[in-house]
């Protein structure tokens, strides 16, 4: 399977590398044809460009596709996904192509630069449309192309895999069906496909279907019928996949790797590792440092402004939860009076279906200074030293109280795959009146979605949301 998600990556790639010259040249002759810009249409002589400037933009192009991911299998599912990181990509390429241009070549008509970006973005998009039709509707039961899977197990595991399978079948899978012990299962149809029987019946099933893959979504406590599952399929010419139950608690990405010849599933490996945790690093030092420096007025007269107003000190350490549950204390303006910490319980409250809500719009230990301070984050911009310290960083979920992390569901604990940050997700779409950890789901989105453009698009988006204010108390 992963040949044949390499040959459709590689299969875009190339037609990629095909169409970009073509809408270079199209846009050549649309500005030869239309009567926009000064002067009207050009003379064919003045539009046409020399070679280099076509290998410019296939490299510039490519380039930015490779750089918004547009090319992975993970990051682009679902149509949209494609279309957006396309977008993102040509955009980028747009820039590295604009900036040769300048250096190399500054001939180029601006209109047919604006042509080709259009018509560019049409073709790209256009052959991906054409290429999810063709998988869907004709290449379907194109032979040798599509794995045949059948799931063994129609219980939750299964079907969440099921799922899986129906957002990748462009990648070549096709879902036969369940087979599950439980007399209740018989017949009924889970995610657009059917229970076929027993796993008694795994090799009548795999011979009429021409199953290719089985793959085992047993409960743990099934261990002898897996066992069973196994060894019966050894006289079968599938392929055997299991999916263990205890991976819904992995964070996030479950990695195996061989020692010895014994293998080992990571159960919390970093999402954020290698060449973009080192950039993500890089970032954080120079914008924290940059931000520390241009900002100390401003520190300095807001910790004024605390000292004259309460007693105690200006800044505050508080325990809390960093990246894979470690501990460390988070640096915050004070905006509440000194004893604070002691009052806690005083303003605890809980939702209907049982959910802590431990900070509220009327809190009587929020001081004036500290209320304007909230109102604008200004509190937050000490945790600049956490993000130099490497405690945190600049954007991901934010950090949570350890006592309300023991309050967690297991899923919830998933926000803790990635470092914890300043800014994120949560805070641009929309900071609502929610606390946050009533917001996991969007801090689950930032996780599962991470990458470098999205953390420059919440920094970007930030300055707004705290503008703002909304649901900042």
């Amino acid at each position: 399977m992963r040949s044949q998600v390499s040959r459709l990556s590689l299969q875009l790639f190339v037609l990629d590398l095909l169409f970009t010259p073509v809408g270079l040249f199209l846009a050549a002759r649309l500005r030869s044809w239309l009567p926009f810009g000064r002067g009207g249409p050009l003379p064919e002589e003045l539009v046409g460009l020399p070679w280099f400037v076509y290998l410019l933009a296939v490299a510039c192009w490519c380039s930015g596709l490779v750089m918004s991911t547009a090319y992975d299998p993970q990051r682009v599912l679902r149509w949209y996904n494609e279309a957006v990181r396309v977008i993102l990509g040509g955009s980028v390429g747009t820039v590295l192509m604009a900036g040769g241009l300048f250096i190399a070549y500054r001939e180029m008509s601006r209109l047919q630069f604006v042509y080709f970006f259009v018509i560019n973005l049409v073709l790209l998009l256009g052959h991906r449309a054409a290429f999810r039709v063709y998988y869907r509707l004709i290449g379907r039961e194109r032979p040798g192309w599509r794995s045949r899977i059948l799931i063994l197990g129609a219980g939750v595991l299964g079907q969440k895999l099921a799922q899986v399978l129906l957002d990748h079948s462009r990648w070549g899978y096709t879902l036969v069906g369940y087979l599950d012990d439980a007399s209740s299962k018989q017949g009924q149809t889970f995610e657009g496909a059917r229970v076929l029987g027993t796993l008694d019946a795994m090799r009548q099933v795999v011979e009429a279907h021409k199953v290719e893959e089985l793959w085992v979504a047993l409960p743990v406590r099934a261990f002898e019928r897996i066992n069973h599952v196994v060894v019966m399929a050894e006289t079968l010419p599938v392929r055997v996949k299991i999916a263990p139950d205890y991976l819904s608690l992995a964070m996030i990405q479950a990695q195996v790797e061989t020692l010895a010849g014994i293998p080992l599933i990571g159960l919390r490996e970093p999402v954020i590792a290698g060449i973009p945790r080192l950039i993500k690093r890089g970032i954080d030092i120079v914008f924290a440092g940059l931000s520390i420096l241009l900002a100390a007025p401003l520190l300095l007269v807001i910790t004024i402004a605390i000292r004259l107003e309460t007693k105690g000190p200006a800044l505050f350490l508080q325990r809390r939860v960093g990246e894979n549950g470690r501990l460390f204390d988070m640096l915050k303006f004070r905006t509440m009076v000194a004893d604070a910490e002691a009052h806690q319980q005083e303003v605890l409250a809980e939702t209907g279906d049982g959910q802590v809500i431990h900070k509220r719009r009327d809190d009587p230990r929020v001081t004036r200074v500290g209320r304007l301070l909230r109102r604008y984050s200004l509190d937050e911009l000490p945790q600049l030293i956490n993000v130099l310290r490497g405690d945190m960083s600049l954007v991901g979920p934010r950090p949570e109280l350890p006592w309300l992390v023991e309050k967690y569901n297991p899923w919830q604990r998933k926000r803790f795959a990635v470092p914890q940050g300043i800014t994120g997700w949560w805070q641009i779409s929309g900071r609502s009146d929610k606390p946050m950890h009533l917001n996991t789901d969007d801090d689950l989105y930032y996780v599962y979605n991470y990458s470098l453009w999205l953390d420059l698009w919440i920094l970007l988006r930030t300055p707004l949301a705290v503008l703002k204010g909304r649901g900042a108390f």
